[in-house]
């Protein structure tokens, strides 16, 4: 979600990093009208036309879970008061954000999945812990304390009273247990680090409840996905001879993810955990692509977010996941091919067919998800089945890394690091 808001701030000519110095109190109003315009999602990112189709499993979810029509008391009617691009400003605005009566966009929980396997919580966790307790990090800037106050009141306390953020309770008091719960329910995959030791406990079996509710086959459906339309990129040039590809499959394998996920949905089971879930690990995501004041401060100016992480990570002696950087970049176009799926815009073979057209940005896009899927969990999704006469491809398994940025002031090396990509036993218990 506050990438949507970096992205309005952008648009009226300011900086996307303002999204990150508004007030806490109005970003927490702003989440509950960006819910309250839930329905009118725009176009989605996957270079296909428009839809109006409900992506929460049922719509009626965000009226049974948002504010009233009526007019509520005035502790709940105020408004959020963003207005762009100014972040110190407040005025009387009512009704969801965006322009036009157009909601905003925010991601598939796939996209909160592949930028938390990086570790970015539990490193940012850390900083956050020795900047509240000490000077081990240095001082900070205005705008670093801006970051860090309205971090620490969005995502590390319980949320206000009767706001869409507040999936913590009694029931379900861990913020880090409950995202693990949603990823394996929706993925059947557990994130490759362990929780921290203050996490765990009985409350940390994220399993221990789901019985059948799990897509446990979603990795193998998704890479047989890829590797089909990897088959369709390769021959897509063909004039002659035989072609392997099959849009028929492909179109099979597309229904049978989009019933998987969406019989996780059924009456709107997960789209505010959804929502939640995306809206904090689209903070940190932000927080990263940019050389924003919290990373000027941590001293972890780089090229590219994966860098940035590696470099705050050195600071308070952790590592992110190997890949991070194929994680990060998986995330925005792999949530939005997802939510294409879910929502049958490639049920048909006609359709399926644009997944592998070369020629078009879709088509491009995918070769981009086959390469960095591959590279970032190691399901060679490129190889063809055993026994072909065609060898296999040439490139290696993993795409080019960078070098590593040396940090200034290494900090000493804590016991608990994140340092392993996706996991392969996907579970921390059996």
């Amino acid at each position: 979600m506050f990438l949507s808001l970096a992205k309005l701030f952008a648009d009226a000519g300011g900086t996307r990093e303002q999204a990150l110095l508004v007030h806490p109190l109005q970003l927490s109003r702003w989440l509950d009208e960006a819910w309250t315009g839930a329905r009118l999602v725009p176009e989605l990112p996957v270079g296909t036309t428009s839809t109006k189709a409900p992506f929460l499993g049922d719509d009626a979810i965000i009226g049974a879970l948002g504010l009233p029509q009526q007019p509520p008391p005035p502790v709940l009617l105020a408004p959020s008061g963003i207005t762009v691009p100014d972040q110190d400003s407040w005025s009387p605005v009512t009704g969801p954000p965006g322009t036009g009566g157009i909601g905003l966009f925010w991601h598939h929980l796939v996209y909160a999945y592949l930028v938390e396997s990086t570790g970015a919580v539990e490193i940012f966790s850390e900083v956050l812990r020795r900047l509240l307790a000490g000077e081990t990090l240095g001082t900070l800037s205005a705008d670093g304390a801006r970051w860090l106050r309205s971090t620490e009141e969005l995502f590390f306390r319980d949320p206000p009273l009767f706001s869409i953020t507040g999936t913590v309770s009694e029931v379900r008091p861990s913020a880090r247990t409950n995202r693990r719960n949603a990823y394996w329910r929706m993925f059947g995959l557990d994130l490759p680090h362990p929780l921290p030791a203050a996490a765990t406990g009985a409350a940390a079996d994220w399993k221990a409840h789901v019985g059948l509710g799990a897509n446990t086959d979603f990795r193998a459906k998704w890479s047989e996905l890829l590797r089909q339309t990897w088959h369709g990129l390769e021959n897509s040039a063909n004039t002659s001879g035989s072609n392997p590809t099959d849009p028929s499959y492909i179109s099979f394998l597309c229904t049978a993810l989009k019933d998987m996920l969406n019989n996780r949905r059924r009456g709107g089971l997960l789209a505010r955990e959804e929502f939640v879930h995306v809206t904090v690990l689209s903070w940190f995501h932000l927080t990263l692509q940019e050389d924003t004041a919290i990373v000027r401060d941590l001293k972890a100016e780089a090229t590219s977010p994966a860098d940035r992480l590696a470099l705050i990570a050195q600071r308070v002696g952790m590592a992110p996941a190997a890949r991070s950087r194929e994680l990060l970049e998986l995330a925005e176009p792999m949530s939005s091919v997802l939510r294409a799926v879910e929502l049958g815009m490639f049920d048909d073979p006609v359709a399926a067919s644009a997944l592998y057209d070369d020629g078009d940005t879709l088509g491009v896009e995918m070769r981009d998800l086959v390469n960095l899927w591959q590279s970032a969990t190691g399901d060679r999704v490129k190889d063809r089945p055993t026994g072909t006469p065609t060898p296999v491809s040439a490139q290696p398994l993993r795409i080019p890394t960078t070098a590593a940025v040396p940090v200034a002031v290494p900090a000493p090396p804590r016991p608990q690091a994140v340092a392993t990509p996706l996991s392969a036993s996907n579970g921390a218990r059996g």
